[in-house]
């Protein structure tokens, strides 16, 4: 059940509240005092009677991510760029799988902001499957992301994959990334949610819709607003792909969810041939963001080498693109 408590009630006293009814407490956007408690509870309880000005029950725990809360995409803004809510907007984020020199990294800033795009990704901590594969530049990586915003004046988005590094992601970048491992580590997303920067949420391999939700009840019950939802690919029976995109998934996620939707093909795919009909494909659904792997030079990528494009493909990626998103409303920014 959500909540709105009344205006005259004070801070102190819905805190009391939140207590009494075991229910999350935080204000909203625009300054509404909102309990949010499980979605078990179907009656009104007496304690907050006479002190509510609106309340929604819900049939499951997707709660203030559903349109039966909120009828409208909510509005996410990254830097200066909006998505979601009536922006039309497809934002298109690159960058290589791992930030693995500053060279390599300046190389692609320098393609992102040369084609007047706004957001770079790298990812700094790998969560890998080996112990043997790179793990990343940690910090190190972390600094040369900013580095790369100071001088491009471009937004960067990486990923946190475990607790032991949220604070450094979060300080040090301007997306918050929880990966597909890590979307049930509450450790992380209680962290995000403490934050008013943009989280955005991988779904998991192997993670049911609602459980994908219900990972962004973690932030948004926190306060955090800014929360937008990544459809990357699910595990299957087939072996010919890496995953398998589930845009009847995202389907589910445009009619009954009110966070916007970012798609990732390259994971889905892993093999940067099939990225851009996939990219097509997604953008023709009317989706508020890509997010897809280029490297300078793909064939020497210490991570994921076979799913990232290279620097000419990528940007081509706005031409192929931008008359699929005007025939559904939209703009590649």
């Amino acid at each position: 059940m959500i909540i709105h408590l009344k205006n005259n009630i004070n801070e102190q006293d819905a805190h009391h509240l939140a207590e009494s009814v075991q229910a999350f407490y935080f204000k909203d956007q625009e300054g509404k005092k909102v309990l949010v408690t499980s979605s078990s509870v179907k009656e009104l309880p007496k304690e907050v009677e006479d002190k509510v000005n609106d309340f929604w029950v819900f049939p499951n725990d997707m709660q203030l991510a559903s349109r039966e809360y909120k009828k409208e995409t909510r509005t996410v803004a990254i830097g200066d760029t909006r998505i979601g809510g009536d922006t039309g907007n497809t934002i298109l984020i690159g960058g290589p799988c791992s930030v693995e020199s500053e060279g390599q990294i300046r190389t692609s800033a320098e393609l992102i902001k040369g084609m007047g795009l706004t957001t770079l990704r790298g990812g700094c901590y790998k969560p890998r499957t080996s112990p043997y594969s790179f793990q990343g530049l940690g910090l190190e990586g972390l600094m040369l992301l900013a580095k790369m915003r100071e001088e491009y004046g471009l937004k960067v988005i990486t990923e946190v994959r475990d607790a032991t590094h949220v604070d450094e992601v979060i300080e040090h970048s301007d997306v918050i990334q929880v990966g597909a491992k890590a979307m049930y580590d509450q450790g992380i997303l209680r962290a995000c949610a403490k934050t008013q920067k943009p989280v955005l949420i991988k779904r998991g391999f192997g993670t049911t819709l609602q459980e994908f939700v219900q990972s962004a009840e973690f932030v948004l019950s926190g306060g955090n607003e800014n929360v937008i939802l990544c459809e990357r690919g699910i595990r299957s029976f087939e072996t010919k792909t890496r995953f398998t995109l589930d845009l009847c998934g995202v389907a589910y996620l445009q009619e009954h969810t009110n966070l916007p939707i970012i798609l990732d093909p390259s994971h889905a795919m892993g093999f940067a041939y099939g990225v851009l009909p996939l990219a097509k494909a997604c953008v023709a659904m009317g989706i508020d963001g890509l997010l897809i792997e280029a490297h300078p030079t793909p064939k020497l990528a210490k991570s994921d080498a076979s799913q990232q494009l290279d620097h000419e493909s990528f940007s081509h990626l706005i031409d192929e693109l931008n008359p699929i998103a005007q025939a559904v409303g939209y703009k590649i920014v």
